[in-house]
């Protein structure tokens, strides 16, 4: 049987600095060595939730899987949670796939094709989407706390200021934001200076205004 691998992780972070996406690679070549299907294709999502399916390289899988002349016959990925970590919208995908005659396995969590089957692969999807929503819940209050104490969140810094180094907490290298003094300080009268945390919605409350 032809098939194609599916990689994932989260952040390109993960991506440069992780060793998933080879070793999901590594273990998705040995399960099809030792089953006997050929492996054709390897789709690699370097950096993005899967949350829902707004990524490239599965919307680029998908539209081969259901191509009249598809390339394989079905998709292999390490765990569902690389697919997804929606179980209303892994099932959807699983059964477009079903009815364009592709199967789909993953080589961690095997799954039958009976009714006990379907019923073990729901939990398994219903955790892995519970574990998700639970991750982004903490990640969330840390980014609040982390900027009501005055450090930087990430991304790139707004205009007029810079990223600098403030304090280091056992590994964790802690940043703030300070003014930039080869940018001009000046601004129109009309535009209000906020210094908002990316993703957060949090506001950093700061004397220090290139504005001013």
């Amino acid at each position: 049987m032809r098939v194609a691998a599916y990689l994932r992780v989260s952040t390109t972070r993960q991506a440069e600095q992780d060793l998933s996406i080879p070793d999901q690679q590594l273990q998705i070549e040995t399960y099809c060595r030792s089953t006997g299907w050929t492996l054709v294709s390897v789709f690699t999502e370097p950096g993005a939730s899967a949350t829902d399916d707004r990524r490239p390289e599965f919307q680029r899988m998908i539209e081969a899987a259901t191509a009249a002349d598809r390339p394989f016959d079905a998709i292999v990925v390490h765990s569902y949670s690389r697919f997804f970590r929606d179980s209303f919208e892994l099932e959807f995908y699983r059964r477009k796939l079903a009815k364009a005659g592709v199967e789909f396995h993953s080589i961690t969590q095997p799954t039958g094709s009976d009714p006990q089957g379907h019923l073990i692969r729901q939990v398994v999807t219903a955790f892995d989407e519970y574990s998700s929503r639970e991750n982004a819940k903490h990640t969330l209050r840390a980014m609040k706390e982390n900027a009501r104490q005055g450090f930087w969140n990430g991304s790139h810094p707004p205009y007029g200021y810079r990223v600098v180094e403030a304090e280091r907490r056992g590994h964790k290298l802690k940043k703030r934001l300070e003014l930039d003094p080869l940018k001009p300080r000046w601004c129109a009268r009309s535009v209000v200076c906020i210094n908002m945390v990316t993703t957060t919605g949090v506001l950093l409350g700061s004397s220090q205004s290139p504005c001013t």
